[in-house]
């Protein structure tokens, strides 16, 4: 169990916003298969120890350091475990670690499960975690989860040691099962344990010490991997098809009832075939398993299903490149002039919201005094005439495919922006192309689902040096606040901050948020233990069960 000091110290507000790409963000995808060898044997399996989990957006790689993509974390978690998992705002439940611990919000100590061990029978260790920090501090080494340490005492901003250091000295290991870190202050102890506590899986040491920091994003254990601490064991991925994973008999929080389970890929309108037919047992949540709400109310009619619907926190956005798009008064115009609820009525069957900035209407940092966008076409033409914009000029409109609702709103945006005046060319991509047209800055207007963590800290957007910041936005003001957010511990505090930076983003503008819609999800009922949530879908994964599973 926790100590009851944790407790105390999760209670109050919000977590660290790791950003992670939903470009996935509920769709389905084009290059797709539709897991058919792995759906040919759900029937003749269903009623035994197997689950089929459907999935719309294909996972890129299983490297738990460096997996960019929600589908990548999503997938790891089956075979690796957090140190915690929170299964509600603010409610942290101990996983891999049994305590995680501070006093003075500064200096932490992790206490890792005394049984939990690898898959090849070697104890997980203090040791595994302090590698594990060290590999996502290195300079040479690629890695997408650098924000979690950036505030380590020692490190840069970036996360990484200083030119010349290759060693951490902030992280120490206690003894076989317990590690320390301190931080360069005392900072928010949610922040830290949801960035570092459920998001951050450890490495095994004993596999990959002796690997070249530099080519470990290439090693073939990233992508099956060999040695791992989860429930579930990697067994194989059929690219784009399933990924297929094998219960861990010695797995420390007990055997799971669950002898294999399938994450099948498929486009959207296939896995709502599956549920229907019974070869899903359900859809996943992260908004990489969506139903379109078009067929939720087809499918809240299936006999062998029940569902459920509720908010969360990712979220659609249309980011600018703001250096092809400098002038905000531009960007501003183009707010006003999205018909943004006509998305959430007529394409999310109203199951969604409209917001403004990256939190949503269950983030207890939203500030819901801030003005918003509303629809007004005449205000946008206004705006663009202050700006003295070029209507001769085409703008390059980047649209993801996969994800069909977000492929639709493209066709309303369109329609939206050439209501003002604006040309547009649109061109759509598979997501990896996507991605590297965002990188590259290769667009001017690009569609970009987000999934964030309920802590406001979104430095990787918004930082002038953030990894997801494709909309090249440079702020002095912003990057200073989101130090200083980061950097207090005061949950009170941090809100003020927080107001402070969504009203400068919401004057910048270098995104706007679409709409956020709801998770839909859809359980067979010869499920008797598991279900997607939007909090603590993995926790717990052992106890999940099918019909005849018990």
């Amino acid at each position: 169990m926790m100590k009851k000091r944790i407790k105390q110290t999760i209670s109050v507000a919000a977590i660290a916003s790791l950003l992670v790409l939903a470009g996935c963000g509920g769709g389905n995808t084009a290059s797709s298969g539709t897991g058919s060898s792995a759906g040919n044997s759900s029937s003749s399996s269903s009623a035994g120890k197997t689950m089929f989990l459907g999935m719309v957006n294909p996972p890129i790689l299983f490297n738990p350091i460096n997996s960019a993509d929600v589908a990548s974390q999503f997938a790891e978690k089956f075979m690796f475990d957090s140190f915690l998992e929170m299964e509600g705002p603010m409610k942290f439940a101990p996983k891999l670690a049994d305590s995680f611990e501070t006093t003075d919000n500064q200096t932490f100590t992790i206490k890792i499960n005394k049984d939990a061990k690898w898959s090849d029978g070697k104890p997980v260790t203090a040791e595994d975690a302090a590698f594990t920090f060290q590999l996502i501090a290195n300079p040479k080494v690629e890695t997408t989860v650098g924000a979690y340490l950036s505030m380590f005492d020692g490190l840069e901003i970036t996360g990484k040691l200083k030119e010349g250091q290759t060693e951490l000295a902030s992280v120490k290991v206690l003894d076989e099962k317990t590690l320390q870190f301190k931080t360069k202050a005392p900072v928010d102890p949610n922040m830290i344990k949801e960035q570092l506590g459920t998001k951050l899986m450890i490495l095994p040491k004993h596999a990959l010490e002796k690997i070249d920091p530099s080519a470990l994003s290439q090693d073939p254990f990233m992508q099956k991997p060999t040695v791992t601490n989860g429930p579930f064991k990697f067994v194989q991925y059929k690219k784009d098809q399933y990924i297929e994973y094998a219960k861990n008999p010695d797995y420390y929080l007990g055997a799971p009832e669950l002898d294999k389970l399938f994450i099948k890929v498929m486009p959207a309108p296939n896995l709502v075939a599956q549920l229907q037919t019974g070869e899903l047992h359900m859809n996943v949540a992260g908004g990489i398993g969506k139903i379109p709400p078009q067929d939720y109310d087809t499918v809240k009619k299936f006999e062998n299903v029940r569902t459920k619907d509720e908010p969360q926190f990712g979220f659609q956005t249309m980011m600018f490149n703001t250096e092809k798009i400098p002038d905000p008064k531009v960007r501003q115009a183009i707010a006003y002039a999205l018909d943004r609820p006509q998305i959430v009525d007529k394409l999310l069957k109203g199951y969604g919201e409209v917001v403004d900035g990256p939190y949503t209407s269950i983030n207890p940092y939203l500030d819901k005094n801030l003005e918003k966008y509303s629809y007004n076409v005449e205000k946008a033409k206004q705006l663009l005439q202050e700006a003295g914009w070029d209507f001769n000029r085409e703008l390059s409109f980047v649209v993801p495919l996969g994800n069909k609702v977000r492929e639709q709103s493209a066709d309303i945006l369109t329609q939206n922006l050439q209501a003002i005046g604006l040309k547009v060319k649109v061109t759509t991509y598979d997501f990896p192309t996507i991605m590297q047209k965002a990188k590259a800055g290769d667009y001017e207007l690009l569609l970009m689902g987000l999934t964030f963590t309920l802590d406001p800290e979104v430095s990787s957007l918004y930082s002038s040096i953030g990894s997801f910041n494709f909309m090249k936005y440079k702020n002095p003001k912003v990057d200073e606040l989101l130090l200083k957010g980061k950097a207090e511990p005061n949950a009170d505090k941090r809100k003020e901050i927080y107001a402070e930076l969504q009203k400068i983003w919401n004057t910048d503008v270098p995104l706007i948020t679409l709409y956020s819609d709801n998770e839909f999800s859809a359980i067979s009922k010869q499920v008797s233990n598991g279900e997607p949530k939007v909090f603590g879908f993995h926790n717990h994964l052992e106890k999940w069960a099918v019909g005849g599973a018990q």
